[in-house]
């Protein structure tokens, strides 16, 4: 695997996999914030150069310390050829498969790959699957030819419903915050999880309401992927209309930067799934994908 050094070889890349949107959205995303300073210190490794087939980025050696810390150790991957790409993800400077690990993708057809190298290198694998969300006005400038009715996509999203703004105050999120981030996080809950949680509040913009008490009751931030995740509502101040109205807010502060903006949601998750279509955000037809992976 080569690894990609030069600006002007990051800038190639970016430019070569918005050509293959949606389904490089995960690797496009991240390349697109490498490439505004990569503050994550992450690096991008391709199969050949310039015509690649598989785009592998992963954090430098140096930040992966931990062995047991997958939210540190992840990997996002793109293949033009995802059947064919078995030999590029068992490259040893490409993935280190004895770490606890996950691997992100919003290709599903990279699932055979990945199951191939893991039963190979005797590693426990969970997969997650869930619906991948483009924010309109990116949707608009990225794949405009999966829109259905681009006439009827005004310059603003969907509103959000009314809040009471007497009562929240629009804010961010300080590092403080990131234990209650991580306690409403699906795949948060340990030391670990909230520590990149904190890293993510630090690195990049965020939003929250903060309630009566003066602590955020509902709250959105963006990963090192570029993707809007980890949002939440503490249970009190459920339905009443908070995450739609701040993840509302946090795409207009995203789009404000030039970012793209997208995010997932859990197949389960009717009530989120509403919101989505009330905020007029476009369903990808390639999934987001997860896979855990724990060495036996």
């Amino acid at each position: 695997m080569l690894h990609l050094r030069s600006s002007q070889m990051l800038q190639m890349l970016e430019k070569s996999l918005r050509k293959h949107l949606p389904e490089s959205l995960k690797v496009y995303g991240t390349v697109f914030h490498m490439n505004q300073g990569n503050p994550f210190k992450l690096k991008a490794l391709v199969d050949k150069w310039p015509d690649f087939n598989t785009v592998i980025v992963r954090p430098q050696e140096q930040e992966m310390t931990d062995d047991f810390d997958p939210h540190v150790n992840t990997y996002q991957i793109y293949s033009k050829d995802p059947k064919n790409c078995l030999e590029c993800l068992g490259t040893p400077e490409a993935i280190n498969w004895k770490q606890h690990l996950q691997v992100q993708s919003s290709q599903s057809s990279l699932n055979e790959a990945i199951m191939g190298i893991t039963a190979a290198k005797l590693v426990k694998v969970k997969r997650t699957q869930c619906i991948l969300y483009i924010m309109p006005q990116t949707a608009k400038k990225l794949v405009p030819f999966l829109m259905e009715d681009t006439e009827n996509l005004h310059h603003q999203s969907g509103r959000p419903r009314a809040i009471n703004h007497e009562m929240f105050k629009l804010s961010s999120l300080d590092v403080t915050h990131a234990a209650l981030v991580d306690k409403f996080w699906h795949f948060g809950g340990n030391e670990k999880s909230q520590r990149f949680i904190e890293r993510c509040i630090q690195t990049f913009p965020s939003s929250c309401l903060l309630g009566p008490e003066g602590s955020p009751v509902s709250w959105a931030l963006m990963d090192q992927t570029g993707e809007m995740r980890m949002a939440g509502t503490v249970p009190d101040y459920r339905a009443q209309g908070l995450i739609s109205h701040i993840i509302h807010t946090q795409t207009l502060v995203m789009e404000d930067r030039g970012y793209p903006v997208y995010n997932h949601m859990d197949r389960a998750n009717k009530l989120m799934q509403k919101m989505s279509h009330t905020l007029q955000h476009v369903p990808m037809p390639c999934d987001w994908n997860q896979w855990n992976c724990v060495p036996l």
